[in-house]
Formats: structure tokens, C-alpha cells, sequence
């Protein structure tokens, strides 16, 4: 097998990655105990190589262009895969370590996945956490994710999905809406309620609410004044205002439900679930961090122990 890489440039790429996290040539020399034209002058190399500009230079800064910032993505990736081969190999590592990079959606993550960090890294103190907290679906290559969870995970056959939980779907409204409006009996009373809408940040489409009707699943298109993008808790905060009806997970409103501040409807149309998946690269040397991370969440949320004093999901 022909060399691809010389030691002079797998150092100019280890330089790359540490000025792009530094944003300063300057910053890289001195942590790396070199001159800044030395790290100048290695960045050109790699750029030479690759007849791509990596950075924009200015007198004051550095800041990555549109390639650097996707060279830097797999950089990084592979770095990291040859410091965890090393490390398998001559297992010396004892202890999982280094930054972990995680999207998790708005949802389960202020309901799940946060509350289970402190404990992760209590047992875990080399391990750095870095959440994103967002409903879109992320590249992990591009964007540096170790590992996402999603209700909607993408197909991908590079990708493993492990699930986590069915979270249960209900109906609820403030009671100060319901005082107003009434409550809905049947499934065609919808048509009559101001229905609160979140948007598919991947389709800019509603999201069709989620029934069981004789034994069938049936999907409901509704309506309303109200629509929120992005954030899901937005639309639970409506509900809670008195802006109309909701379906949402049930763990996010199990609290409310309990206090009287929300009330359950249409109970003899539930049954419908969404599943919860953690998603990550398919690797046959996947880091130690991120394999005690999976371990971790799996054990306190796979099977759903979040809906232990919930109905079941049907």
C-alpha cells in the first residue's frame, strides 16, 4: 500500500485542528511549543496539498471558511479513531476520556437525558459533555456529533439506531380553555377546537395528531391560530396559557396532569406512541466514552422507565 501521509503532514493536520479550536495561529504555536510561522507554514502546506483555503486570515483572527470547517469535521473524526485504536490496542485506556458531542431534542432532553449527566459524569470525571439541544436532525461527520437521540431517526445505513423508549401520545388543554370551549367527546369535535400545531423542523409540515380507533391507527389532520417551529416545549407552554388543545408526549406533561394545571381528553382514542432511538455512527472502533455513554442512558431509559406511572402505550 502506497503512503498517503508523510509525519510532517499528519502534523500539519493536528496543527489545523488545534488552531481551528484555538482560532489563533499564535494561540497553536504556543500550546503546541512552536513559532507561529511554523504553524503558518504548516497550515500552507496542508492547503497546497488540498488546493483549498482552510482559513480566512486577518490581522487580528483566524476564522475557518465553508471547506475548513468540513475538513475539520473529518480531521477531528479521524484523529480521535486513531488515538481510540491506539488506545484498544495496547489498552491504556483504563478510564473513558476526552469530549463527547450529543444532540438531543428539546423534549427528552429537558425531561430525560440532562438529568442523567451529573450522574455520568460523577462516575465518569474524564469525560468532557458538550449537549445540543435541538429537534433538527444533525451530521454527524459535518457537525462533530458522537451521538444524537431522535424521535424521527432518518434512515441511514451508516448509522445504528438503538432504541430507547415508546413515548405515549395524549390530548390535554388548561382547564381555563376547556371552561370557555367545552370538551371534546369524539374524534370530529376536533374540527371545533383551536388545535395548537408544531412544525417538522426536517418538512415544514404539521404534524398530524396520532389516534386508535377501533383497534386501527388513524392519523388526524387539526387546526388552530397557534403554530410553533423548533422548540416542542413551546407549544406545551401554550397549552398550559389556555391557547387551545394539545398533543404531545405524555412524559413531558405528567406533572401538569397530576397538579390539575392540564386535563387528559379523548382518552378512548390513545394508545399511539413515538419511539425515542439513540443514533450514532456505525464504527468498529467506536471510543470508550461513547460506549460507556450508550451503556449509561440505555440503563435508565431503555424500556421507557419514564412512563412507569404512565398508561401504557398501547
Amino acid at each position: 500500500m502506497a503512503r498517503q501521509f508523510d509525519p510532517v503532514m499528519l502534523g500539519s493536520i493536528e496543527l489545523f485542528c488545534l488552531a481551528a479550536e484555538l482560532e489563533s495561529f499564535t494561540a497553536a504555536a504556543t500550546q503546541a511549543g512552536l513559532t507561529p510561522a511554523a504553524v503558518s507554514r504548516a497550515i500552507g502546506r496542508l492547503e497546497a496539498r488540498l488546493q483549498v483555503r482552510l482559513f480566512v486570515r486577518s490581522t487580528r483572527r483566524i476564522r475557518l471558511t465553508e471547506g475548513g470547517r468540513a475538513y475539520l469535521a473529518q480531521c477531528r473524526q479521524a484523529l480521535n479513531q486513531l488515538v481510540e485504536a491506539e488506545r484498544e490496542l495496547t489498552g491504556r485506556q483504563a478510564a473513558p476520556a476526552g469530549v463527547l458531542r450529543i444532540s438531543v431534542p428539546t423534549t427528552l432532553g429537558h425531561h430525560g437525558v440532562l438529568r442523567l449527566l451529573p450522574g455520568f459524569r460523577r462516575r465518569y470525571p474524564q469525560v468532557q459533555v458538550e449537549v445540543h439541544l435541538s429537534n433538527r436532525n444533525v451530521d454527524f461527520i459535518a457537525d462533530g456529533f458522537d451521538l444524537a437521540v431522535r424521535a424521527r431517526a432518518q434512515p441511514d445505513s451508516g448509522l445504528v439506531a438503538r432504541k430507547l423508549m415508546d413515548a405515549a401520545l395524549v390530548v390535554v388543554a388548561a382547564p381555563e380553555y376547556l371552561a370557555q370551549a367545552g370538551r371534546p367527546v369524539t374524534l370530529d369535535d376536533l374540527a371545533q377546537h383551536e388545535c395548537i400545531q408544531f412544525v417538522l423542523p426536517a418538512t415544514g409540515q404539521r404534524v398530524p395528531w396520532a389516534f386508535r380507533l377501533d383497534g386501527q391507527d388513524i392519523d388526524v389532520n387539526t387546526d388552530g391560530g397557534f403554530t410553533c417551529s423548533e422548540d416542542l416545549l413551546g407549544v406545551v407552554t401554550l397549552a398550559r396559557a389556555g391557547a387551545g388543545l394539545l398533543q404531545t408526549y405524555r412524559f413531558i406533561v405528567e406533572e401538569d396532569l397530576a397538579r390539575g394545571e392540564l386535563v387528559e381528553l379523548l382518552q378512548p382514542y390513545a394508545g399511539r406512541s413515538r419511539p425515542f432511538s439513540l443514533i450514532y455512527p456505525a464504527n468498529r472502533h467506536m471510543p470508550l466514552k461513547v460506549r460507556v455513554f450508550i451503556d449509561h442512558v440505555l440503563a435508565a431509559l431503555g424500556n421507557g422507565p419514564l412512563q412507569s406511572a404512565q398508561h401504557p402505550p398501547g
